[in-house]
Order: structure tokens, then sequence, then C-alpha cells
């Protein structure tokens, strides 16, 4: 895959230059750990897709745990708060009555719609998360740090919207949900070899169109209450 520079545009004041500068180590790091992770990135590599000396990159950044987690904690934010003021407007909008669908759709489709308006770059931050959350050394710590509230928010709507079911069953589809978003966010291409191309990874509209769906019946399926056995 060709690797594409960010242009380097001449700024006006030596504050402008240093945030254009940390905006372009920024990219070019996410796009460098996206694809090889945090072990197989130096930031001698960081230096050389941004066009600088290492000996810069440091004088930005400590080192390159530090260099990572800035990068990881830029787009997090983002997509935090963005979700998190869907899911206060749709409880609002639903009377305090939310369906399981209308919370997922306010959770996954608002994270997803960052990925289908945002461009390579969140492209790139959505491979990098699922590297992240499939990490449990430390990723699992910095999953937890950025994204437990959203979470918790969404899980509480699910206990709204299915009030007679099972808290463990919410938690298990929660863990359903997440699974698959991890791996639409991966864009590992398995999808588009067994579909022979009829489905791509990478087409999160057509994801959109889906997920929130499919993973309401999972939900109402699991928290569907029991019937008596009988005999």
């Amino acid at each position: 895959m060709t690797e594409h520079k960010t242009p380097r545009r001449k700024a006006s004041s030596k504050a402008e230059q240093r945030a254009e500068m940390t905006e372009q180590i920024l990219d070019s790091a996410e796009f460098l750990f996206s694809r090889h992770g945090l072990y197989g990135v130096t930031l001698k590599d960081v230096a050389k897709h941004v066009g600088v000396h290492h000996t810069l990159i440091n004088y930005y950044f400590d080192d390159k745990k530090a260099l990572f987690d800035r990068v990881f904690a830029r787009r997090a934010v983002v997509t935090t708060e963005r979700r998190m003021r869907m899911l206060d407007e749709y409880e609002q909008a639903a009377g305090g009555k939310p369906t399981v669908e209308g919370s997922l759709r306010a959770f996954l489709d608002t994270d997803l719609d960052l990925y289908i308006e945002g461009g390579e770059g969140w492209k790139n931050y959505a491979a990098l998360g699922a590297q992240v959350a499939n990490t449990p050394e430390w990723g699992a710590e910095m999953m937890d740090r950025h994204f437990d509230p959203v979470v918790l928010r969404l899980i509480g709507l699910l206990k709204k919207a299915l009030p007679d079911c099972a808290q463990e069953d919410i938690f298990w589809g929660y863990h359903f949900v997440t699974g698959a978003l991890m791996l639409t966010l991966a864009r590992t291409g398995r999808i588009d070899k067994l579909s022979g191309g009829l489905c791509q990874s990478g087409d999160f509209v057509a994801i959109k169109e889906r997920m929130a769906t499919f993973m309401s019946a999972g939900f109402l399926a699991i928290c569907r209450k029991k019937s008596p056995s009988k005999g």
C-alpha cells in the first residue's frame, strides 16, 4: 500500500508552526501504528514519514509510548463526546423509554459515521482502535480509561429498554456488540474473500445499515423471558 504523506504548509507563528508539526507527527504516527502496531514502529520511522530528523520527534514527545498515547487519545475524545451527546439526545427524544435498536444506533451509528465521513485518518484510527482493544497487556487499560463512561451510558439505556432482562445478559450482549465492532474497524478483508467481493470490510455504510438491527435482535433473543418448564 502506498504511504501518503501529509503536505506541509508554512505557519505564520511559532505556536502555529508547533501545532502544525504536532499534527503532522500525530497523523504519520497514526498511519504507521495502525498498520504495524506499537512495537512495529520506531520514532525514526515516524520521523522519516514526516520528513524530518528523528531528534525533532524527541523534542515533541518524550518517547514512543507517549506518542502512541497521544495518537490514541486525540480521536478517542471526539468519538466519546459525540456518542455521549447522541445517547443523551436519544434518551430525551425517546421520552425516557428507549428501545434496544434505538440505543444501539445512537452508539454504533454515531461512531460509524466518523469513519464514513472522516476520511482516511479516521479509518486509520479505527484500525488502531481494533488493535488496542485486542491487546490484553496494556490495551484493555487504555480502552477502560477512554471509553468506559460512554459504554456504561449505553448499558444504562439498554437496562431501561430491557427492564426484565438479567444484567449479565445485557453485559454479554454488549460484549458481542463490541467484538463485532472491533472486527469491523480492523478492516481485515476476510469478508471480502469469503463473499467473493459481494461484501467489503471497509463498506461502513453497509455495516451501519445492518449492525444495530442485527445486534438488537440478539439482545431480544437472549433476554427473552424463558417459559416455565412443563411436566
